[in-house]
């Protein structure tokens, strides 16, 4: 029998609590969001219809803005976990919103081995779990290495892997700034096939995978 701890998500204090937000938080946070972008973007989703509606799943996204979050749960049809550097939690406009997110923070710069168990036993209760493997924001826009540590939490766990990539959420927010502004043209998500690996799957087979999948989904394929 799995254990009980496993069946319900782990509670930390970047979440907000109590029955009456989780049921009316984050649908109308999807609401107020949806407004804003709408002026800010306008944004549209593409292959929604390829992610997983049950079990486990591990969501791989670039990372070009502190919005991405709230990007990816717009395109996302279920409720997502994240994986996000504790700093964001300091702005004033992103903060607030994010904690009605379901966000869990990661150090960054030093294995944080407490942030890989909480996406695991979360991974592991069936929910699903967003991290951008590039572990800090792409100043320029371009793709920029993956850190080896999600290849860790795929075998681990052995849920399946969907990509999803995101273009000109930077408009809104871009690198250094913290305050949003319009974006003069569509915000895009665009998700790509699932994948589920072996627990002994090479490293590289991985990481090689997920970053071609990003590239594609964002046009930034490198030519041979």
């Amino acid at each position: 029998m799995r254990d009980a701890r496993l069946m319900s998500p782990p509670t930390n204090t970047y979440e907000l609590h109590g029955p009456m937000m989780q049921r009316l938080g984050l649908p109308l946070m999807r609401i107020l969001f949806g407004i804003l972008f709408f002026f800010l973007g306008p944004f549209k989703c593409k292959g929604k219809y390829r992610v997983p509606r049950s079990g486990g799943l591990l969501i791989l996204s670039n990372h070009i803005a502190d919005v991405d979050p709230i990007i990816v749960q717009m395109a996302c049809p279920r409720n997502v976990y994240f994986m996000a550097k504790s700093e964001l939690f300091d702005m004033k406009l992103i903060g607030p919103g994010l904690r009605l997110y379901k966000v869990f923070p990661v150090k960054r710069g030093e294995p944080d081995k407490a942030a890989i168990r909480r996406a695991v036993d979360l991974l592991n209760a069936g929910h699903t779990v967003c991290i951008f493997p590039e572990g800090e924001l792409s100043e320029t826009g371009e793709l920029i290495p993956l850190k080896p540590g999600v290849a860790l939490i795929i075998r681990m766990t052995g849920v399946p892997v969907i990509c999803v990539g995101l273009k000109n959420s930077n408009r809104v927010l871009p690198y250094g700034k913290v305050l949003p502004r319009p974006a003069f043209r569509w915000i895009t998500a665009n998700w790509g096939e699932t994948r589920t690996f072996a627990k002994d799957a090479d490293n590289d087979v991985i990481m090689g995978w997920a970053e071609a999948q990003l590239r594609e989904l964002t046009d930034q394929v490198i030519e041979d």
